[in-house]
């Protein structure tokens, strides 16, 4: 029965795609500080859409072959889907967000909840590279083209980081009277002494220096701030309770150079930890701003050369 079944020439070709397309979609698949997915309900979920995705991309190589076009219809069925999940992520995320000491934000939210539907995506990508190549020339060539689908989803599933773009350095925490400042950039006023003196005990500051034009305006915005003062809070912890808004990490820019100055109280007060922290952050890619590009920066560079 096994035999008979393994003799059709698709056979082997959509269960290499199926393998692949799997694992494609659990080495993406990752818990890490974040704690999303949750484990192991959130992971049940994403498993199981990477098997669907998985099935779908090996499963058109076939009926692409045998001009079942209709078939292929199924593809467009699983992007309306995958689109769902991506509004799901949103609305949890976002729901669990206002439960935070120190939130996500927005941008960071849609940041994650495009990675999601995305890394669908690329399940049905790889499943389909490694049965086409099955099917066409033979097993091994699959499995061939499976591995360099492997290759090509990790880089497409990483992305750059703050440390590439900007350089940290730790700054001085200053108070001049009831304002607050890092090094000579201004962070707020604080009105009461018991504040002052928890500022004075447990605060860090840090400055980043943005390496390009575009970085610049990629820091200022507020989404990719929030971003740097939850990853700060979430592994080094956040000094405060609800109800203390002068004690809220902050993240201010210079308007005249466009540096970034970052407070924050945390419970775990390692400075090079927290440095390397900010370092790993992700730069969002709704937060991705590139003015250099522009037709009117390129016009006026021309004309000043």
């Amino acid at each position: 029965m096994i035999e008979e079944f393994m003799k059709s020439p698709y056979t082997v070709g959509v269960i290499i795609g199926i393998v692949f397309g799997i694992i494609s979609r659990l080495s993406m698949l990752r818990t890490d500080y974040r704690q999303y997915p949750a484990n192991p309900h959130g992971r049940i979920v994403h498993i199981s859409l990477g098997v669907i995705a998985a099935s779908l991309g090996a499963v058109a190589v076939p009926a692409l072959l045998e001009k079942e076009y209709t078939a292929v219809t199924f593809l467009t069925l699983a992007a309306q889907q995958f689109r769902e999940v991506r509004s799901m992520e949103r609305e949890t995320l976002t729901r669990i967000d206002s439960l935070e000491l120190v939130p996500r934000g927005v941008t960071y939210i849609e940041g994650i909840a495009i990675a999601f539907e995305g890394r669908n995506y690329l399940a049905i990508t790889t499943a389909l590279l490694s049965t086409l190549g099955s099917v066409l020339f033979t097993w091994y060539w699959g499995v061939a083209a499976g591995l360099l689908a492997l290759v090509l989803t990790h880089f497409f599933m990483s992305g750059k980081t703050v440390s590439q773009l900007a350089h940290i350095e730790q700054a001085e925490v200053v108070m001049k009277g009831p304002d607050l400042y890092v090094n000579d950039i201004y962070i707020m006023n604080i009105g009461l002494e018991d504040t002052r003196e928890k500022i004075a005990r447990h605060s860090l500051g840090f400055i980043l220096h943005p390496k390009t034009p575009d970085f610049k305006v990629t820091l200022a915005n507020l989404g990719q701030r929030q971003a740097i003062l939850h990853d700060l809070s979430t592994i080094l912890g956040v000094y405060r309770d609800s109800g203390e808004p002068s004690l809220v990490p902050q993240a201010k820019i210079d308007l005249n150079d466009g540096r970034l100055a970052v407070f924050i109280l945390p419970q775990d007060r390692d400075p090079a930890k927290a440095m390397q922290v900010i370092g790993q952050v992700p730069v969002l890619e709704n937060a991705v701003r590139m003015p250099s590009e522009s037709k009117a920066q390129k016009g006026e560079a021309k004309s000043e050369g």
